[in-house]
């Protein structure tokens, strides 16, 4: 077996954080506490990595990036980020990373990039405007999903836990693996999205998402006594002492109840419903949120006055990632061509022995709606749906050109992205071919 690939008992799980901002008690509910829990089991491999590539394409502000960096690590290892039972890293300490991000975006398509989720945004924005599509947009924000791509194929990790925003992200990193391991052998695992419905999302001071663009976070190791200014500013309604209040809405008991047992949560719902002051209820809510993060401040306050540890932590962190990148990246330039001159060319690795077929493939994005797109034998996109309200909707178009192939391409255009002559032609082929294998010819 080699040291790129998992035994069939581990489950292989990769996370990253962008190293762009200060973590927020939302980053700790959503991410950090969840992610370091599920570390701790047996059967899991993990790797968590400071993606600080990725941070280059949002900030401009080299002190800003470095001092992100040096925090967000600080959070994690405070939190019990164990760096002896994982493998904790910084993503621009590991070369191979970026190369496998050129080797992926030499079997990308452009046409999938186009419709990534953050630049479709900010070329329907410049053209809201009336401006060029492309203002603005940099080759960073395009080729985001290829790196993206790259850091979880470099470790053939089986899960990725990401928001429901993120999956597209995952499905293009399937995408870029099958083709590549469709040219050159089998070399990747195709990774899925591990999505928890059970982790909380937090809201803010304004009862919007806590989130950095809307400038509505509690720090998540700010101190104690700006912890409890930061609470007692969140907003509230107008109802009085004595008065009985909503739970239903109210982003100050949502943020108690994601630190609170049940007892807890069914002891503040009670106190709602009986009229407590909202000064009485935020001093509660500062003090249970305080209990569980005051012994993680102090150790944090211990990591961030020693950088050089933190440093050391990543460096070794580093060592163990590259035992496995170093040698697969080997492989893979041997895969694609890149080898000494005097090996042989028949130890070329062999393409995949199955016989590729095009194929459909259904999904849902993260807007709640349902896609489907048709994939040629090697993985290149021909046809992309546009949304449909269900899954037996998309299911429907589906069959229907698998039934009436080259004939369906016109009935359903309006349901379809757009594809010129050349695509429709292709399109066409390939409904031909599974017309064929499904009638056994």
């Amino acid at each position: 077996m080699t040291t790129s690939s998992p035994s069939p008992a581990t489950l292989r799980v990769l996370t990253g954080i962008t190293t762009s901002g200060t973590p927020h008690l939302g980053n700790y509910v959503g991410s950090v506490r969840h992610s370091v829990r599920f570390s701790r089991r047996a059967e899991v491999q993990s790797f968590y990595f400071l993606a600080d590539y990725h941070s280059l394409i949002k900030v401009d502000d080299p002190a800003r990036i470095q001092r992100s960096t040096l925090e967000i690590a600080a959070t994690w290892l405070a939190c019990g980020l164990d760096p002896e039972r994982v493998t904790f890293y910084r993503q621009s300490d590991i070369p191979e990373i970026p190369e496998l991000s050129w080797f992926l975006t030499c079997v990308t398509g452009k046409g999938l990039l186009n419709r990534a989720h953050a630049y479709k945004a900010s070329v329907d924005k410049n053209t809201a405007k009336g401006e060029d599509p492309d203002a603005d947009v940099s080759a960073g924000l395009f080729m985001y999903p290829v790196l993206m791509g790259a850091d979880i194929l470099m470790f053939n990790a089986h899960k990725v836990p990401v928001g429901r925003d993120q999956v597209q992200h995952i499905e293009m990193a399937r995408d870029m693996a099958q083709r590549f391991n469709h040219l050159y052998g089998e070399h990747f695992t195709l990774p899925e999205a591990d999505i928890d419905e059970a982790v909380a999302t937090l809201p803010g001071l304004d009862g919007r998402k806590m989130s950095k663009s809307y400038d509505n976070t509690i720090p998540l190791f700010t101190p104690r006594a700006q912890l409890q200014k930061l609470i007692g500013s969140i907003v509230t309604d107008s109802r009085a002492p004595g008065e009985p209040k909503d739970t239903e809405g109210s982003a100050l008991f949502q943020i108690y109840q994601a630190f609170a047992d049940a007892e807890e949560t069914e002891a503040l719902r009670r106190a709602f419903a009986d009229g407590i002051a909202w000064s009485e209820a935020k001093q509660t809510v500062f003090e249970r949120i305080d209990r569980e993060i005051a012994p993680l401040r102090a150790r944090y306050e211990e990591l961030i006055n020693d950088p050089a540890q933190i440093e050391r932590i990543l460096l070794a962190g580093a060592e163990k990632a590259r035992a496995l990148s170093r040698p697969f990246i080997g492989r893979l330039r041997h895969a694609v061509g890149l080898r000494k001159l005097e090996t042989p060319a028949a130890a070329a690795a062999p393409k995949a022995a199955k016989t590729a077929k095009p194929a459909f493939k259904q999904y849902r994005e993260s807007d709640g709606r349902f896609y489907f797109k048709l994939l040629d034998a090697d993985g290149t996109l021909l046809l992309q749906s546009r949304a449909f309200a269900s899954p037996q909707e998309a299911g429907r178009a589906i069959g229907t050109l698998q039934a009436d192939r080259g004939a369906a391409l016109a009935a359903l255009a309006e349901q379809l992205e757009p594809v010129d002559n050349a695509g429709l032609r292709a399109a066409t082929d390939a409904l031909e071919v599974l017309a064929r294998l499904a009638s056994g010819g």
